[in-house]
């Protein structure tokens, strides 16, 4: 395979060069050649003037949007508000990996600092498993909570919004996953960007960032007479950690909150976040990488929810105790040794397979299923598939007559358009354009294996392209090596 890397203009980078160097701010280190460089790589980037280049390499505050302008931000905060006020019982419902949990951290501080409480509920993963369930909406309404605020999951949680209704529960959904075509749930509010008629500007938020829009809006109504700006900064840590490690694109107002809370951490006060970063050896002294993130950090605050309990992430980040909080950052670090060696387990039973079965190494979707592996990782492991094999790849974990499956795919391909093509299939699905989640009954797989059922998830989506030839690559087609 050849790369075709990317030039631009000359004339754009000597003006763009020329605007660089009369900005003192943005002078690179006194270097004269420099400024060329930095100019010809911010084109690269679609940036062409020095006014956006210096939102891009130095985000302030200042470029956050308005969380307003995000659709049924105002009945949320009204109703928020309204439950802070006459002290009412609210429950965050959150999500088992580290999206889900840090949003449960953002917004459940946001409320404490605004003078309300909240309880808060993270599933397990293998006894729940993903999205809302009914059963923990009624347990909600007899202790007597009266809101529910749910926390990257929900936006196809119909059932639950009918429950939730049904018991005098008011909704508030907060989510990024893709809605799917009956639209969103009858919620008292949804925020989600990427809801039809939504006109916020990213799309691309995190669930923990959507979190964070609400948590913002909170602050800006209820601390009227206090400097928002260091609340703001603090925020920013764990909506940084979670963006990064959501693996949504660091562009926009996401590159805003990794800037400012990369350099954040660097002045880490929270025990949790201190125990964290010397559990994952990151020096004390600079701010991590958005490597050390997605590497370090993000994987053992995954191991909990992926391996056991995810509680123990919010408890990590709410402990005052610094000996308790390395205690939980030590136990997450095991969990995370755990994970890989299962990794491995199930990644080794794979190669075995494409040895075995001639057929995967031509498939255009690979579907691999294994009896009794851990549901926790599987998810991963599909990653490792695209990484290693550079196709579409859904692994599943049969148990019990039932098969869950986790799915991760190439930049060409929206795996989750492909799973909407095939719907009947399943029993649940959701997810992105890239990484989805699903389940179905085992005896609904093809006869002999369940991988012959990934040409029609592959060719169903991508006829309306076709046709397709020299120089018009099919998406579901795989790209032969230059000579």
């Amino acid at each position: 395979m050849n790369w075709l890397p990317k030039s631009a203009d000359e004339t754009q980078v000597h003006s763009l060069a020329g605007q660089l160097r009369s900005t003192s701010a943005m002078h690179p280190n006194g270097d004269p050649r420099l400024p060329a460089t930095l100019a010809r790589l911010l084109l690269l980037r679609g940036i062409d003037d020095a006014e956006t280049a210096q939102r891009y390499l130095a985000p302030s505050l200042a470029d956050l949007h308005a969380p307003y302008s995000m659709t049924g931000m105002k009945f949320a905060i009204d109703r928020l508000d309204a439950a802070i006020e006459r002290k009412e019982g609210i429950l965050i419902y959150g999500d088992y990996d580290v999206d889900g949990t840090t949003a449960i951290v953002i917004l459940k501080t946001a409320i404490e600092l605004c003078g309300g409480a909240a309880d808060f509920h993270v599933p397990h993963r293998i006894r729940e498993g993903y999205g809302m369930k009914d059963d923990v909406i009624e347990r909600a309404g007899a202790a007597g909570i009266r809101l529910i605020i749910s926390v990257d999951t929900g936006i196809r949680a119909f059932a639950a919004a009918e429950t939730a209704q049904r018991l005098g529960i008011d909704l508030i959904v907060t989510d990024h996953h893709l809605p799917g075509s009956e639209g969103v749930p009858k919620a008292l509010a949804v925020l989600n960007p990427n809801q039809a008629g939504c006109l916020y500007p990213c799309k691309s938020l995190c669930g923990a960032g959507v979190a964070f829009k609400l948590a913002q809006a909170l602050m800006e109504k209820r601390l009227t007479g206090r400097d928002q700006a260091p609340l703001l900064n603090s925020f920013m840590k764990v909506v940084a950690i979670a963006t990064i490690a959501d693996a949504v694109p660091l562009s926009g107002e996401n590159r805003v909150f990794t800037k400012l809370g990369l350099d954040a951490l660097r002045r880490a006060v929270n025990p949790g976040l201190k125990a964290l970063l010397e559990m994952a050896q990151i020096p004390a002294t600079r701010s991590p990488t958005s490597g050390e993130i997605a590497f370090r950090i993000a994987p053992r605050l995954n191991a909990a929810g992926r391996m056991d309990v995810a509680r123990d992430v919010i408890e990590l980040f709410s402990v005052k105790e610094q000996a308790r909080a390395r205690e939980i950052a030590a136990r997450l670090d095991q969990l995370n040794a755990e994970r890989q060696e299962e990794e491995r387990r199930i990644l080794q039973a794979i190669d075995a397979r494409f040895e075995q079965e001639p057929e995967l190494r031509n498939a255009h979707c690979v579907v691999i299923d294994g009896d009794g592996w851990h549901r926790g990782v599987i998810g991963i492991t599909a990653t490792r598939v695209v990484e290693r094999y550079g196709r579409p790849t859904l692994i599943l974990s049969r148990e019990d007559g039932e098969a869950h499956g986790s799915g991760r795919s190439i930049r060409a391909f929206h795996l989750l358009d492909a799973l909407e093509s095939c719907r009947e299939l399943f029993t649940r699905y959701g997810g992105h354009a890239h990484a989805v989640g699903f389940s179905l009954p085992c005896d609904r797989s093809m006869p002999n294996s369940i991988s012959s059922r990934s040409p029609p998830i592959c060719s169903r989506r991508w006829n309306v392209l076709s046709p397709s030839g020299k120089g018009i690559l099919s998406p579901c087609s795989r790209p032969e090596p230059s000579a």
